[in-house]
């Protein structure tokens, strides 16, 4: 065993086969479903949630968006309406000839 250098290996490796290719029995067949079944739902379990949470982030955006344009419109009616009392106290003020 120290004789080997370091990454040389007896060990077979898993190899991709392709089930149509290959005579493969039934077993073999069923086998592979069960392990692409499972490795689907992983997956898919992980894309979930990742989707709900890109969902939340989109919606908080939008929302506040949303709620800062209006608090951004309410207070362009208070300038408006600051803009009304000026005029109104210009017009109640001392008249001059400078108007």
């Amino acid at each position: 065993m120290a004789d080997k250098t370091p990454g040389e290996s007896n060990a077979r490796f898993a190899t991709r086969i392709d089930p149509s290719k290959e005579g493969l029995s039934k077993e073999q067949m069923n086998f592979i479903r069960q392990v692409e079944l499972e490795q689907w739902k992983k997956k898919s379990q992980m894309m979930r949630t990742r989707n709900v949470v890109t969902g939340l982030a989109i919606g908080a955006l939008v929302l506040g968006i949303y709620g800062y344009t209006f608090y951004s419109v309410s207070q362009e009616r208070v300038m408006d309406e600051l803009d009304e009392e000026a005029k109104r106290a210009r017009m109640q003020g001392p008249k001059t000839g400078a108007n």
